[in-house]
């Protein structure tokens, strides 16, 4: 499979994936173990839960966090729903 970025600004009707593919999502926030659980929650909403690994790597102040899932995306629909609910919630600060 290769490698995949999707752009949530970008204009969707340019957008080209090829499904299913390896994604991988970064999402970040406050350092802090609701916003951890919070981003695993979302994410295994959204993907099964074989199907996706995490990493994680704190800000050099240890003050924020970011947590990449990377994992098989089967549809532009689930990757829609995906960073939706993780842009909507109140912990996360960014998503790429």
């Amino acid at each position: 499979m290769q490698l995949m970025y999707y752009e949530s600004t970008m204009n969707r009707n340019n957008l080209t994936i090829q499904f299913p593919c390896i994604f991988p999502i970064k999402v970040m926030g406050l350092n802090t173990d609701a916003f951890s659980l919070a981003v695993t929650d979302i994410v295994n909403k959204h993907v099964p839960v074989e199907l996706v690994s995490f990493s994680s790597k704190l800000s050099s102040g240890n003050k924020y966090l970011s947590i990449t899932a990377t994992f098989t995306a089967t549809s532009r629909e689930q990757l829609d729903a995906l960073y939706r609910e993780l842009n909507s919630h109140e912990l996360v600060l960014m998503t790429l």
